[in-house]
């Protein structure tokens, strides 16, 4: 007869296996359609999420293997809110009002027994990113919400049961708060290209693999907001051009290239990538006004562009 304890154990490492793939395509953000699909575990197919927050495939004897926060387009349509909290932590609303109902138990049993889960954030409509391993470490009946904190999967070691040693604490409430960045990098960079519809704003490459969310001024600058008005999507290259200020963008989307790239002499990739750009508008920017790179963001970092040549 087999082990339920050891194939549950190893659903779940097939399962971080399974996003570790998914990654190497992907990136960070996932396609829900791989999640719902899964993969197959002993001749049984095995999805990672489910119609509701909480998930347990049907292979797994009583604890869920996933938790799902939605995207914001769709928060309006669950009854749900989760959030982050500080020092380290995030807290995860029970399914409905009744903390026995079979989810919150699944997830308490979970609790108890330390047991890893994956946290799927919704990025947009259709799009994940996975933090993985994650452990409920609380339970708050009150406030109808767990606690939850991100591991990391080289480290962790069996515990006594509910039970978290100190240096285990201050790890996982270390690489929680690490997480909770970079879901937020993920939220920004989704926000961003889904406004600039999927294409580098200065060359129109279209690949979103190879795009990404440029800050017009930095996270650490006051008006350094991660909103789409602070935003630009660039490729990689000119996205590393941008903020190396070889690339510069006026406040009337006008492009500017460093004067001494633009007298330098080298192939074509420089002189069709770059130097042939001078001058020209970008391509691309949102439709909605409010989405709009802001004029005065552009202008202080342009000025910054002009001090750098």
């Amino acid at each position: 007869m087999p082990n339920p304890e050891g194939m549950d154990a190893e659903v779940r490492q097939r399962a971080f296996q399974f996003l570790d793939d998914l990654r190497a395509i992907h990136g960070n953000a996932l396609p829900r359609e791989a999640l719902e699909r899964g993969f197959e575990f002993e001749g049984t197919r095995v999805r990672l999420v489910g119609p509701q927050g909480i998930f347990k495939p049907a292979i797994l004897p009583s604890m869920p293997l996933s938790i799902t926060t939605a995207p914001e387009t769709s928060r309006k349509l669950r009854p749900y809110d989760d959030s982050v909290g500080e020092g380290g932590v995030i807290f995860y609303k029970y399914r409905g009002t009744d903390p026995s109902h079979r989810d919150n138990a699944g997830l308490r049993e979970a609790m108890h027994q330390q047991v890893p889960l994956v946290y799927f954030v919704g990025l947009r409509e259709g799009w994940y990113h996975a933090e993985y391993p994650v452990f409920i470490v609380g339970d708050d009946p009150a406030q109808l919400s767990f606690r939850v904190q991100v591991d990391d999967r080289r480290v962790i070691g069996a515990t006594e049961a509910g039970v978290a040693e100190p240096t285990t604490i201050a790890r996982r409430e270390y690489i929680t708060v690490l997480a909770q960045r970079r879901v937020h990098q993920e939220e920004f960079r989704a926000r961003v290209l889904a406004a600039y519809r999927e294409c580098c704003a200065v060359c129109r490459l279209r690949h979103s693999e190879l795009l990404e969310a440029a800050h017009i001024l930095p996270d650490r600058h006051p008006q350094g907001d991660p909103v789409v008005p602070n935003g630009l999507a660039l490729c990689k290259i000119h996205h590393a051009a941008f903020d190396r200020n070889i690339l510069g963008v006026r406040p009337d989307l006008v492009i500017q290239i460093r004067r001494d790239i633009l007298e330098e002499e080298d192939g074509p990739m420089l002189r069709h990538g770059l130097q042939e750009l001078h001058g020209r508008g970008l391509v691309q920017v949102p439709r909605a006004r409010e989405l709009k790179p802001d004029p005065a963001r552009l202008d202080e970092r342009y000025q910054i562009f002009r001090r750098a040549g």
